[in-house]
């Protein structure tokens, strides 16, 4: 068909993509310098990155809308459209493969869609670029990047990643949302948002005092968070989120039937088996229900740090055991949502929001958090320091 016609890539729009993507850019880039142009320069780095903290955020939940709305192939090549900019220039070519397939995956909403969510990602790479730069400007201006307060790497690695990013957003298209290559670049999404979540919080200015076993819970919670974001991403780029229509049981049984040969056989095309033939229905199921254990396994771990931290009695450590709380509750309400009410956009797109929210709390978390004996050989060592000059 004619949306399936045209080559996978054509640069020839690249250009003007780009552009456009730096035009996105300009204005936060423009409020930020204006808002701080008599701050300090790490303050104003500090509020860039939370700012593109914030839009990475929205691009996270724009792309999940993309995929979701099923839009990811609205324009069939990369990084334009029809070998155009924007789908203006492309209408005829869209026309025509809409009216081939009314309902097939190249209308002219999917088409604006996921241009829109190319312009947005582009600026998000814009800016991101800024933020790498200026480091190093900054570095070469202090002659060395230790006096820095943060490294000029932390921006430096964020670039390359976002660029990796980028490589799989066009591989999405051009591959036909192959499943593995959907979920990494939905890991690849909020990779990037934990990257800058982390320079968000440097330098760290109020620590926050955990014991090393408390630590180590939140590493091992951040861990079973990133392996169920995986599992979800499964169940949305293999579309098995409606395998089970009611809950807590599948399909009316505990343990219905399933095949996790199947569905967990990671190279294949979408909708495919792992001989090449139909995905069997059993597979679906094995994919969702899999997810709804690492859910249950997830909110028993969530709900065990949420009451060591609050055990601690320490008042720094009660938000960050609310928003913990808050997004876990968040999550259990958008997933059954999903199952309940037959996969609501408003619901999906929520639930990618929520594991987005929840992975940025506990990489904040991280960065701010330090070990209590860490603190007390501080204090001894000032106290020290102390005695010696008193004396």
């Amino acid at each position: 068909m004619a949306a399936m016609e045209v080559p996978a890539y054509d640069l020839g729009p690249l250009p003007t993509v780009v552009l456009i993507g730096a035009v996105v850019a300009m204005v936060p880039l423009i409020w930020v310098v204006w808002r701080h142009r008599r701050s300090d320069p790490a303050v104003r780095r500090r509020a860039l990155t939370m700012l593109t903290l914030f839009l990475t955020f929205d691009l996270v939940l724009f792309g999940a809308f993309t995929r979701l709305s099923d839009s990811g192939l609205g324009c069939p090549d990369w990084p334009g459209c029809y070998g155009s900019a924007s789908p203006l220039g492309a209408r005829e070519s869209i026309g025509a493969a809409q009216s081939a397939m009314p309902t097939g995956p190249v209308t002219h909403g999917k088409a604006w869609i996921e241009m829109l969510h190319r312009y947005l990602a582009t600026g998000v790479g814009a800016l991101i670029t800024v933020l790498a730069v200026t480091a190093w400007l900054e570095a070469r201006r202090r002659r060395t990047a230790v006096a820095m307060a943060v490294s000029p790497w932390w921006p430096t690695v964020t670039w390359l990643w976002v660029c990796a990013q980028g490589a799989f957003g066009a591989l999405t298209v051009t591959m036909k949302l192959y499943p593995a290559i959907v979920t990494l670049h939905l890991l690849g999404g909020l990779g990037l948002l934990a990257l800058l979540a982390i320079q968000s919080q440097l330098p760290v200015q109020q620590k926050l005092s955990l014991s090393p076993a408390l630590r180590r819970g939140v590493m091992v919670v951040t861990l079973l968070t990133i392996a169920q974001i995986a599992l979800g991403g499964w169940v949305s780029t293999n579309y098995a989120v409606l395998a089970c229509t009611d809950f807590p049981t599948c399909q009316g049984s505990w343990w219905p039937d399933m095949d996790f040969d199947h569905g967990f056989t990671v190279l294949r095309e979408l909708g495919a088996g792992k001989d090449g033939g139909y995905l069997p229905f059993a597979a679906l199921t094995a994919i969702h229900m899999v997810h709804r254990l690492g859910a249950a396994v997830l909110l028993v771990a969530i709900g065990a740090l949420v009451w060591r931290l609050l055990a601690a009695r320490d008042p720094a450590l009660r938000p960050w055991a609310m928003a913990l709380a808050g997004a876990m509750a968040w999550q259990v309400a958008s997933g059954l949502s999903n199952v309940l009410l037959d996969w609501p956009l408003l619901a999906a797109v929520a639930h990618t929001g929520g594991a987005a929210v929840l992975l940025v709390v506990l990489a904040m978390l991280l960065t701010r958090a330090r070990p209590e004996r860490a603190a007390v050989h501080t204090a001894v060592s000032s106290g020290h320091s102390g005695v010696r000059a008193a004396s």
